[in-house]
């Protein structure tokens, strides 16, 4: 199996599996949170890294629309993993942030860092405008889905007192959506792999070894996000840090460490299909399959019931950023300054929620 990894990659597999355990180690041994803070973000930068390569890999047989649906899905599971344990202790209020934040960090802040990168290295960049349109459709849909129950539930709505209620049939019909996106967003994916292949000369690995790879990474990934989030809440209580931002920001950040690789990664090596399709398909499968998925849990966890309904200014932010997003992607092609553009939305709306309640 080593045989297959060249240098770079034996030394990012050695970098993700060393912090990962070290960051274990720290925190079973009760060592001080900034110390496991600094070492476990090591290990998801690694673990992100090891997952680009083998997303890289795996684009070679399946096209990269259909490895882009795949990754996306496997990048997601620290977010799920964080909503969860989130859940169970019942931080409401932090799992609703953090998944509005991972649709933000994604859209502008990533695919930002992605036209920016890219643009700067390769300048114009071109994808296709046909999967991108339906992306940018599905956003709009994702903003409009928060929207509605949060205006429809608030005083004086004629859902007033039913949050729950509409937040299920939202989710149920949000998931249904989902479902249908998915074969027609990998459609004929695999199309140009093996041309992509012969182009490059890269040594392919077996697809069990790039497919558990991936999986290996992607799992270790959403242990050691819960590890990041858990020991940063204290570090980051003790300046005063609002418990929006936390959520909004620094979790979604951690969550997305994967879709910030690998984006980036894609963009820079002028393959701006795969980049897209990594980016936005993180984005909607967190609003489409992510957030219900949680809603429907939490009615049988027991406690409190999350709800999609959320605070005016993130029904803003989404509903801007899923405008902004497709203004800029519907023609097909990126510029570094398109880039800029959706970085900047992201750095305003992340100072619109750092003063607040402090974390307790």
């Amino acid at each position: 199996m080593l045989s297959y990894f060249d240098l770079k990659t034996r030394i990012i597999a050695s970098v993700a599996v060393g912090a990962s355990v070290a960051a274990l180690l720290l925190r079973l041994g009760g060592a001080p949170g900034v110390a496991v803070f600094v070492v476990s973000a090591i290990g998801l930068a690694g673990l992100a890294a090891l997952v680009g390569v083998g997303t890289e890999q795996l684009s070679h047989r399946l096209g990269p629309k259909a490895t882009g649906v795949l990754q996306s899905g496997l990048g997601n599971l620290p977010e799920f993993f964080i909503g969860v344990f989130a859940l169970r202790a019942g931080l409401l209020d932090v799992v609703r942030a953090a998944l509005v934040g991972s649709i933000l960090a994604n859209t502008l802040l990533v695919l930002g860092l992605a036209f920016l990168a890219g643009g700067l290295r390769h300048g114009r960049q071109k994808f296709g405008a046909d999967q991108t349109k339906m992306m940018a459709t599905l956003l709009v849909l994702a903003a409009a889905a928060i929207a509605i129950p949060t205006i429809a539930t608030s005083a004086g709505g004629p859902d007033y007192g039913h949050d729950v209620e509409l937040s299920v049939v939202v989710a149920i019909v949000l998931l249904v959506v989902f479902a249908a996106s998915v074969p027609f967003a990998i459609g004929k994916g695999s199309s140009g792999a093996a041309t992509a292949t012969a182009e490059t000369g890269a040594t392919v690995w077996p697809l069990p070894l790039a497919a558990t790879t991936l999986l290996i990474a992607a799992v270790a990934a959403a242990f050691v996000s819960d590890w990041f989030v858990e020991a940063l809440k204290p570090a980051m209580g003790s300046l005063g840090m609002s418990e929006s931002f936390a959520g909004l920001v620094v979790v979604a950040i951690a969550g997305n460490a994967v879709e910030n690789v690998v984006g980036v990664q894609a963009m820079l090596a002028d393959k701006a299909d795969l980049a897209i399709s990594v980016i936005l398909n993180s984005s909607l499968q967190v609003a489409l399959a992510l957030a219900p998925i949680l809603v429907l849990v939490s009615l049988v966890m027991g406690g409190a019931t999350l709800t999609l309904v959320v605070s005016p200014l993130l029904v803003a932010a989404l509903t801007l950023t899923a405008l902004l997003a497709a203004l800029v992607v519907i023609d097909g092609e990126s510029t570094w300054l398109e880039g800029v553009a959706l970085i900047g939305l992201y750095v305003i709306l992340a100072a619109s929620v750092w003063w607040g309640p402090p974390i307790g």
